[in-house]
């Protein structure tokens, strides 16, 4: 079976292993110093690195890495992103024969231009999604570098995926995103309950993530754009009704740069 470790980096990320068979692989090694402490203290061997897209707190580490431990590294191709091995564009499957998985890679782009996911349909019974920055825990993550029919339709895709898959993205985020959705959806039971349940695990020192899909479907404001409420509040930050998902989910992600 594999093992889904969170390592914490920086003020708010997590780097994602999985581990299985004395090996481990990482997803978004932005800090080489928590991978390198793990590898050294459980004796486990690394034997690949995946990334989602070009920012700095999920590549910076890949450097070090590499120095001590010169593995395959899987990434977009068409951003830079030294260090890379396996470039990627989206619809590959990758496998990872030494922790016994695979991945569809899905092209999601919005945050960046490149941005990937990787999508275990067979891991840990109900699937994994390790999303990077596109989907976080009742949120989305900002335009960089794409424009909001991509960054929509890039949600879309990951909504349309089994609604027990397990959500890893790579920020703890949730209790902030939450505050944003009860903006959107005040009379919403689903997002009450879930900022209850929050508050209590991030008051215990508790995680967010892993999340759900199905989950984030019923709580989630940036995938709820064709929920009868927020096409409202999108109406009224826009001044009309929205044309379509795309004009909902603009005017609602435009709304929380400013919140």
């Amino acid at each position: 079976m594999t093992e889904i470790l969170a390592l914490p980096a920086f003020d708010d990320n997590y780097i994602w292993l999985l581990r299985a068979r004395g090996f481990v692989a990482v997803v978004d090694p932005g800090d080489a110093a928590p991978v390198l402490a793990h590898l050294e203290k459980s004796g486990d061997r690394l034997c690949a690195m995946l990334t989602t897209h070009h920012h700095g707190d999920h590549v910076g580490g890949l450097a070090e890495i590499l120095a001590c431990f010169p593995v395959p590294v899987f990434g977009p191709g068409i951003e830079n992103i030294p260090g890379v091995t396996h470039a990627l564009a989206g619809g590959e499957r990758i496998g990872l024969p030494e922790i016994g998985v695979e991945f569809e890679v899905i092209a999601v782009p919005g945050h960046t231009r490149g941005h990937l996911a990787y999508y275990g349909p067979s891991i840990g019974g109900d699937g994994v999604i390790f999303c990077g920055d596109t989907l976080f825990g009742a949120g989305c993550g900002r335009l960089f570098e794409g424009t909001p029919a991509q960054m929509q339709n890039s949600l879309a895709k990951l909504a349309a995926l089994p609604p027990p898959t397990r959500v890893y993205c790579a920020h703890e985020y949730t209790q902030s995103n939450l505050r944003f959705a009860r903006a959107v959806e005040p009379g919403s039971i689903d997002v009450q309950r879930r900022s209850e349940h929050v508050e209590l695990e991030r008051a215990a020192g508790r995680p967010t993530i892993p999340t759900s899909i199905r989950v984030e479907l019923a709580s989630n404001p940036f995938l709820r754009w064709d929920a009868a409420a927020v096409r409202a509040a999108a109406a009224t930050r826009l001044g009309h009704a929205p044309a379509d998902a795309v004009e909902t989910f603009s005017a609602i992600r435009e709304w929380k740069n400013r919140f």
